[in-house]
């Protein structure tokens, strides 16, 4: 987890809109999604293909993660997406966003595809990326099957509003706590995901608040997922962007704190340190589970871009 990119806000962009993909370029969002499922209409799609492939080739994205999510399996366009998305501008893309996932062979499908294409254009095979996201009852019973699916894995992704329909949940916000039910009746679904993401070694992505002007509401619902563990959230409006990327980043206390464990442990297990398994931290004792929390908090902190602002000095005899 420690190595892995940040992903603290992933923007969707229609496909269908260049004024949309050029505006992307310049917001602080760690991913962009291009979009050409949900937010293209069906004739729309074959455009929405060509203004993906020019917006990439043109370059300008700084350091972002650069995603294109295609239609489903159960339609007739996502073997069309992927060949002249990646056939056209593999060498700028980083991953594929696979929307409605319900089990491990069409994650497979689209990885074998991947790789003709790549050998085909003469892309380093395995390079480009692949996002899951799990929409429906059966894409959630099969999480952990399609977590394993391809090597090319590097996320599993919620879908709220898709999923919701799915179980036939009652819901005025997609994605908000409501007052009818007890508790919080996202949290097995969410979990689900973050375990297999976890057992896996890959990311876990929050979906989309739909009131998108609603900032603090918004923030309310990433909080539930980032407490939890999730690595991020998609964000539909740049309004949302900051947000998602203070919520999702730890503090700085937070990370130095991170820091100072990886540090003192080291130390300690050292033989200077006197090779031990355990010791102090000011008033705290750490070993080594607790350097496993922290190599977390610290590589989350490392791909947000934080500084440390403390150092550690090792005790005297």
């Amino acid at each position: 987890m420690a190595e892995l990119r940040s992903r603290r806000s992933n923007l969707a962009v229609p496909g269908s809109n260049p004024r949309f993909l050029e505006k992307a370029k310049g917001l602080p969002a760690d991913q962009v999604f291009l979009d050409l499922e949900d937010a293209c209409a069906p004739l729309a799609k074959p455009g929405a293909r060509k203004n993906i492939v020019a917006a990439l080739n043109e370059g300008g994205w700084g350091e972002k993660i650069r995603t294109v999510r295609v239609n489903d399996w159960t339609t007739e366009w996502t073997f069309q997406d992927v060949i002249e998305v990646v056939g056209g501008a593999g060498a700028n893309l980083d991953c594929i966003m696979l929307p409605k996932v319900v089990d491990a062979g069409q994650v497979q499908a689209l990885d074998m595809l991947l790789t003709q294409i790549e050998k085909a254009n003469g892309f380093e095979v395995g390079k480009i990326g692949i996002e899951a996201q799990i929409e429906t009852a059966q894409g959630l019973i099969n999480v952990n099957q399609i977590a394993f699916a391809s090597p090319r894995i590097e996320t599993i992704i919620y879908g709220p509003a898709d999923f919701m329909a799915s179980i036939n949940m009652k819901s005025l916000v997609v994605g908000a706590l409501h007052p009818d039910y007890p508790g919080d009746p996202f949290h097995y679904i969410l979990m689900q995901i973050l375990m297999a993401a976890r057992a896996r070694g890959v990311q876990a992505i929050d979906g989309p608040f739909l009131q998108v002007r609603d900032v603090p509401a918004f923030e309310e619902v990433a909080k539930r997922s980032a407490m939890l563990g999730f690595d991020g959230k998609w964000v539909l409006h740049p309004g949302q962007i900051d947000a998602a990327n203070e919520i999702y980043a730890p503090s700085q206390e937070d990370y130095d704190h991170a820091e100072l464990i990886l540090d003192a442990y080291d130390w300690a297990t050292s033989e200077a340190g006197g090779k031990k398994g355990s010791a102090m931290l000011g008033d705290e004792m750490i070993d080594e589970a607790s350097r496993k929390m922290a190599l977390v908090i610290a590589g989350k902190g490392r791909a947000a871009g934080l500084s440390r602002t403390s150092s550690f000095t090792p005790p005297e005899e």
